[in-house]
């Protein structure tokens, strides 16, 4: 089985991070490969590297995304679009090209798993998450339509949303630059998820025997208001 898990861009080399999940324990084989998933041509070209490896996909787990602090009234078009590009244009190609895939070698019960935001769910009161947040509504209507899709296609494979609320993990640094004090006051505020805490959300996903279809798991840390 290959299982796709795509990561937003950052500067830590793809061998660095690979090297990073072996020495924490992983026991299994993990083959970093870089790619743009802003760029379509990129994302195409690593399917096509996947089918001539490892012959295709069986789980796509769409991971990749990110906020810019673009408001409504005053943000850069530029930043919309970065925003639109990665957490939507990109898991929809991703998600398309996983299930081409799948139907190429008649893969029938395959998962694609978007990891969504609970931002997708509930627009919280900050205008730097306001466009972020639509973003996200749209993963939750794609996800929605792929099920539907996926029942008139008569195929078993499933679609899963995970909406997880604050997760420590560099996301806040990402979305403030350099303004890590903001960051830091994020993260300090309550007890936040940790990313094995979205991590067993998949496993349990990808455990659900292959008539069950979870459809969206939201996960909040119990001192969050949202």
């Amino acid at each position: 089985m290959w299982v796709l898990r795509q990561e937003a861009k950052t500067h830590i080399p793809a061998t660095t991070l690979a090297a990073e999940y072996v020495s924490s324990g992983f026991s299994g084989t993990l083959i970093p490969y870089k790619c743009d998933l802003t760029v379509e041509d990129e994302i195409l070209s690593m399917f096509t590297w996947i089918k001539g490896q490892h012959k295709g996909v069986d789980v796509c787990i769409n991971n990749a995304g990110l906020a810019l602090p673009e408001p409504l009234l005053s943000g850069k078009t530029s930043g919309w679009k970065n925003m639109m590009d990665l957490n939507v244009l990109a898991l929809s190609v991703c998600t398309r090209e996983a299930y081409q895939s799948m139907k190429e070698r008649k893969v029938d019960d395959g998962q694609i798993i978007n990891i969504n935001s609970i931002c997708g769910h509930r627009v919280i009161n900050h205008p730097d998450a306001h466009f972020y947040a639509g973003s996200k509504y749209a993963v939750t209507a794609l996800t929605e339509g792929l099920r539907q899709e996926l029942r008139e296609a008569k195929t078993h494979i499933r679609a899963t949303c995970i909406s997880p609320g604050l997760v420590k993990t560099d996301f806040a640094y990402r979305l403030y630059g350099e303004k890590t004090e903001i960051a830091d006051a994020v993260y300090k505020r309550i007890k936040c998820l940790q990313a094995d805490d979205i991590a067993n959300s998949v496993v349990y996903v990808l455990s659900a025997p292959p008539h069950v279809q979870i459809g969206d798991i939201e996960i909040t840390p119990v001192e969050d208001s949202l």
